[in-house]
C-alpha cells in the first residue's frame, strides 16, 4: 500500500509543478473571436475574420484549414500604385504577448464552399496552424453569418423553417375560394 502512496504522491507534485510552469508564462496563445461572411451569391467564396493573442514567445501562423469547406487560403489586400489588390498570404506574425488580426481591409481568409450542413449549425470548425511546438493546432469554430446587406435587403430567408405543407393548403383553400366566386 506505501508504494502506491508515495507514487500517487509523486504524480500529484509532477503535476502540480507543470501548472505552476504555465500561470508564470501568462497569456497563451489562443484563438479568441472569429466569424465567416458568406459570399453574396453561392459561386462566390466566404470571407473570414478573426483574432490571434499571443503566446510567450513569437510565433507565426501559417495555415488555416477546414474539414468542411473546400479551400481556405491566407490573403492581404494591399494599395499598389493606387489600387487596391489582393496577395496570397504565406505566414503572418504573431508577436509574443502581442495580437494577429485578420479584419475587413486587410488580411483576411477566403474559404470556397462551405458545406451546407456547416452552413445550416452556423459555425465552420477550424484549425489554425502555428510555427511553434511541432505546428501546433488551435481548434476555433468560426460563427457563420450571411453576406453582408442580404438580410437588410430581404436576400436571405430561412425558407428551411417554414412550414411548406401549410403555404400548399392555403394555396389550395385560396383556389378553391376563387373557383367558388366564379
Amino acid at each position: 500500500m506505501k508504494p502506491f502512496a508515495i507514487l500517487a504522491l509523486a504524480i500529484t507534485a509532477l503535476t502540480l509543478t507543470a501548472c505552476e510552469e504555465n500561470l508564470g508564462k501568462g497569456r497563451q496563445l489562443n484563438v479568441v473571436s472569429g466569424h465567416i461572411v458568406m459570399g453574396a451569391t453561392p459561386d462566390r467564396p466566404a470571407v473570414g475574420y478573426f483574432r490571434v493573442e499571443g503566446g510567450p514567445q513569437p510565433v507565426e501562423l501559417v495555415a488555416v484549414t477546414a474539414d468542411l469547406a473546400q479551400r481556405v487560403e491566407m490573403h492581404e489586400s494591399v494599395k499598389e500604385n493606387g489600387v487596391v489588390t489582393m496577395k496570397p498570404l504565406l505566414r503572418a506574425a504573431v508577436p509574443a504577448k502581442g495580437e494577429l488580426v485578420f479584419k475587413q481591409g486587410g488580411k483576411h481568409l477566403m474559404i470556397w464552399n462551405i458545406n451546407g450542413a456547416a452552413v445550416r449549425a452556423g459555425k465552420l470548425p477550424m484549425a489554425f496552424v502555428f510555427t511553434n511546438n511541432n505546428n501546433e493546432r488551435i481548434l476555433f469554430d468560426m460563427v457563420i453569418k450571411p453576406a453582408e446587406g442580404a438580410a437588410a435587403a430581404g436576400g436571405e430567408m430561412d425558407h428551411g423553417a417554414m412550414d411548406h405543407g401549410a403555404m400548399a393548403k392555403g394555396t389550395e383553400k385560396a383556389a378553391a375560394s376563387d373557383a367558388a366566386k366564379k
